[in-house]
């Protein structure tokens, strides 16, 4: 599907979206013998994103410049309240919103058992500021309404129409510099910021040379073969931002499956691997973790190393 467009333009709602496709569009490249790109298998991404007054547009030329994985600590981490600030001490709002989502809905489910918050169903967001304007009102916290109650639990971030025109804007003029070539693309990162005055600044943002996307370098991670196989699987979540990977490994030719999160069956029988270390599995110095996750489209294939 996607081999038959020139250009793809993003402009998707989260940092999970950008990577899947940036991923994605990387798949579809092909080398030849040289390791040049095949032509024709390139496709340009021209990606724009705003958040309130600031915004930013780039364009990637998939195995040639920075993708979205080389740059991925330029996007903002997603915001997690402490449980105990919920709880103890709320000072915001959004405490007290955040606090009736993940304490209050699970211990009661009001609209049947095992029924999950739904931020689309206006009787599920209606509920849940009902009772948080109760815990506000305990603290003496203001500011509790039902567009507040729906931003917290779908993670809204308000848009504003002057910063996604100027952000459109900029898309629209690189899609068409790359499609005629009547001129030079940007190189290949601006952002924009127009909260006090314009600000704008264009940059080259730097490729990876071990990206795990991008580059065909093969992925290497210095490991303690005595640490175990859950201690390794959280170090890389925290690495690549993963969200929750499922591992296999090669034993010779044949495939050992060492833990899958997302089959209740599956999950049970290979969590007990998670306690093991990788000396007790089998594990020898360059031997590879085969990662699938849901932020990627392919497997991510990592060389353990001692």
């Amino acid at each position: 599907f996607y081999r038959n467009f020139q250009v793809i333009v993003c402009g998707l709602d989260s940092v999970v979206a950008r990577r899947w496709m940036n991923g994605m569009v990387h798949t579809l490249l092909n080398y030849e013998e040289d390791g040049s790109i095949t032509p024709g298998t390139l496709i340009p991404i021209v990606d724009g994103g705003t958040e309130g007054f600031k915004g930013n547009a780039r364009v990637i030329y998939p195995g040639r410049t920075a993708c979205i994985e080389c740059n991925l600590d330029l996007y903002p981490k997603q915001v997690n309240f402490p449980l105990c600030t919920l709880a103890e001490t709320p000072r915001l709002p959004e405490h007290c919103i955040e606090y009736i989502k993940i304490v209050v809905w699970p211990k009661e489910f009001p609209f049947g058992g095992g029924v999950n918050i739904d931020g689309d169903n206006p009787d599920h967001i209606a509920w849940i500021c009902q009772r948080a304007s109760e815990r506000a009102q305990q603290y003496g916290i203001e500011g509790v309404n039902y567009r507040l109650t729906q931003g917290v639990i779908k993670n809204i971030i308000p848009a504003v129409a002057s910063t996604n025109a100027v952000i459109a804007a900029m898309c629209v003029t690189e899609v068409f510099k790359a499609i005629t070539c009547c001129y030079k693309t940007m190189e290949n990162y601006t952002v924009f910021n127009d909260s006090q005055g314009v600000y704008t600044y264009t940059f080259e943002a730097e490729k990876k040379e071990d990206c795990p996307v991008c580059s065909r370098k093969p992925i290497e991670r210095k490991v303690e073969f005595t640490s175990t196989l859950g201690e390794v699987i959280e170090q890389l979540k925290n690495e690549f931002e993963l969200k929750n990977p499922g591992v296999t490994t090669l034993f010779g030719d044949k495939t050992k499956t060492l833990y899958v999160p997302n089959i209740p069956s599956l999950e049970a029988s290979t969590r007990p691997n998670l306690s093991k270390t990788l000396t007790d599995l089998g594990f020898q110095p360059g031997q590879a973790l085969n990662i699938t996750d849901s932020a990627l489209p392919k497997t991510l294939e990592i060389q353990l190393l001692s």
